[in-house]
């Protein structure tokens, strides 16, 4: 009896270390298998299906991408992209604890690999849940792949509109063009509606949507020194 009941709380055991494995190592294999295959959909693409939202988007490779699109979501996002080593830009949420702790409201401090972690793994929505696993996810991208195909995953996943996903089906829905054709102004509209892509429209811009996009097409010759790891 004693040695069944030790054999069954080794297998409790071994389940349990098994679990372990998979939750721990599951996203692990799937995070290095992204690094060298585009992901077929993503848990955003499938909500926003289910929310009635259409699905369109056409995965190109970085090179079909024009740079200046990359060095507006970098001005607009995480101007340290670049030089982050871990996927977080460490001073930035010094700053937001430090806002918080004086009673201001934190406005966040995502890089862009977070995002990439949260739109290519997570469900939309700031639950501290969804957070943790994000901070989970966000230094095994960061080691895993290099900054360009950070960049190449992220722009080619990410939602600008109702429905729409990374820059080809965003530069043909909203400009009748291949992403490769984007020009500065063009591209400085689609970063600049990344923060509410339901809410703002690149399609009719607002005043506050043109001022944003003239503010990131003005800074990014100010940041482009760090732009290395984008060219």
């Amino acid at each position: 009896m004693a040695r069944r009941s030790r054999l069954l709380r080794f297998g409790w055991v071994r389940a349990i270390l098994l679990a372990i494995l998979i939750v721990l190592g599951g996203p692990l294999v799937v995070v290095l298998a992204f690094r060298f295959v585009p992901p077929p959909v993503t848990p955003l693409m499938l909500i926003r299906l289910v929310e009635g939202y259409g699905l369109h988007r056409q995965w190109v490779a970085y090179d079909r991408i024009a740079p200046a699109l990359a060095e507006s979501v970098i001005a607009s996002e995480d101007n340290w992209f670049c030089q982050e080593n871990w996927g977080f830009d460490i001073k930035a949420m010094q700053n937001q604890i430090d806002a918080w702790q004086e009673g201001e409201r934190p406005r966040g401090a995502s890089t862009i690999t977070m995002q990439t972690a949260k739109n290519l793994l997570l469900w939309p929505g700031r639950d501290p849940v969804r957070k943790v696993i994000e901070a989970w996810f966000t230094p095994q991208i960061a080691m895993l792949w290099p900054k360009r195909r950070v960049l190449e995953v992220y722009l080619n996943i990410v939602e600008f509109g109702p429905g729409i996903y990374g820059a080809e089906a965003a530069a043909r829905t909203f400009f009748h063009k291949p992403a490769s054709a984007l020009s500065a102004r063009e591209a400085a509209y689609l970063a600049a509606v990344l923060p509410r892509p339901l809410g703002w429209s690149v399609a009719s811009p607002g005043p506050s949507l043109r001022q944003r996009a003239a503010v990131i097409e003005q800074r990014i010759p100010q940041i482009r020194p760090l732009l290395a790891c984008a060219q």
